[in-house]
């Protein structure tokens, strides 16, 4: 039998999430091994590189400083001054109406650093080497996980044995840890896919992020850096699902006159700048955030669409959530108590945001003109008002009260 190796944290799933997962951890000294099945594509050009970016606001980042990775992504980060709400849903897909959300009314701060997620797991895998309580295994799947009250035991797919105190499911929407758990789901379907890639265009961004609704969902362009001496942006073009995949199809020079129009021209013409990838849109909620020796973070635990930045900040807010709970108690950072109290810190929350970007997805969505109409006259109104367009500046930030 193949020896079993002692440790405090496992985590299973080396995305974005698990390797900061990893991080954390390991910045607090507790002993941590992350394995991921596939290697993490860390090149831009890259076959199966992630060209989705995030956007991590203000709570995030101040979560990365702690943990010691802020530095080696400040460097690369894009920040977001002002996020542009634009309503094109007339006859036309020129814009009716524009409205700016500036984090100057409410922060010193910019609302958030835009960072691209291949990068992201570049960064994070080198930071993870210099961390000597931490071991990462890309190539290696979690083949078993067998909990008990006091330990946990894995079984990774090379053959290795494990027992942990804690395992953390950061292993995405279909998590092998959560179905060992015995944690169910509730899963909602669009019909959506988005489309995901970066863009030059000849109109600088000056620091704006815009999100353009007109039908199928938002046409979103996100900051980034210069790339080849012109301003560039990461666009997340979500559509119906049939629609998405003729623009899949398309070759580059269509794709540029149809993603320029969708655009409404606000940056000149577009021209891509990356490879396309293209993802499902899909909600989904875990029954719980919990089992007998496992935490859920991240897909694991929550999917939701990409509008607002919300979904990998939730992912750091359920990892900082557990992090305090872990070293408030360093002997058993998966005691059945402490993981019951995460569960409720954070499942409320989750649900209520999973609601409202739910219904933000509906509303982008809506093809009739009467109900587009509708859409444009309810982000007026909510512009008009100060205090209600502070509130909801605070609340996408995930600040309280």
């Amino acid at each position: 039998m193949t020896e079993i190796k002692d440790i405090d944290i496992f985590v299973s799933g080396g995305g974005v999430a698990g390797l900061t997962a990893a991080a954390a951890f390991g910045q607090a000294g507790f002993s941590v091994l992350c394995a991921d099945p596939a290697p993490p594509v860390t090149d831009r050009d890259a076959k199966g590189a992630d060209l989705r970016t995030t956007a991590f606001l203000q709570p995030s980042r101040t979560f990365f400083e702690r943990i010691g990775l802020w530095d080696r992504l400040a460097d690369h980060a894009m920040p977001l001054q002002v996020m542009r709400i634009v309503d094109a849903g007339g006859e036309t897909t020129e814009p009716r109406v524009a409205h700016d959300f500036d984090a100057s009314d409410i922060s010193e701060l910019p609302f958030g650093w835009n960072l691209p997620n291949w990068l992201l797991r570049r960064e994070m895998v080198a930071h993870l080497d210099t961390l000597p309580n931490v071991e990462f295994r890309p190539g290696t799947g979690t083949a078993h996980v067998l909990t008990r009250e006091r330990e946990a035991r894995v079984t990774l797919s090379d053959g290795t044995r494990l027992r942990a105190k804690l395992v953390v499911a950061a292993d995405g929407r279909h998590s092998p840890v959560r179905e060992a758990a015995g944690i169910g789901v509730k899963t909602i379907r669009y019909g959506q896919k988005a489309l995901a890639f970066a863009v030059t265009h000849p109109v600088p961004h000056n620091n704006v992020s815009t999100e353009i609704h007109r039908s199928g969902g938002p046409f979103t362009l996100v900051p980034l850096p210069d790339w080849e001496g012109k301003p560039s942006s990461a666009i997340v073009w979500m559509e119906r699902g049939p629609e998405a995949k003729r623009l899949m199809a398309l070759e580059k020079e269509d794709f540029e006159i149809e993603m320029t129009e969708r655009s409404g021209h606000l940056f000149g013409p577009l021209t891509l700048a990356s490879n396309r990838t293209i993802w499902p849109i899909i909600t989904q909620v875990a029954d719980r955030m919990e089992g007998e020796r496992v935490a859920l973070i991240a897909e694991a635990a929550h999917v939701m669409p990409p509008i607002g930045a919300q979904g990998l900040n939730m992912s750091l807010a359920d990892l900082r959530t557990l992090l305090d709970l872990a070293e408030a108690h360093r002997d058993d950072p998966g005691a059945a108590d402490l993981l019951r109290k995460y569960h409720r810190a954070r499942h409320t929350e989750v649900v209520a945001r999973i609601t409202g970007i739910d219904a933000l997805n509906r509303a982008s969505m809506v093809e009739a003109q009467g109900l587009r109409d509708m859409r444009m006259r309810a982000l007026n109104a909510i512009y008009s008002v100060k205090p209600v367009r502070r509130v909801m500046m605070q609340a996408g930030l995930g600040a309280r009260g």
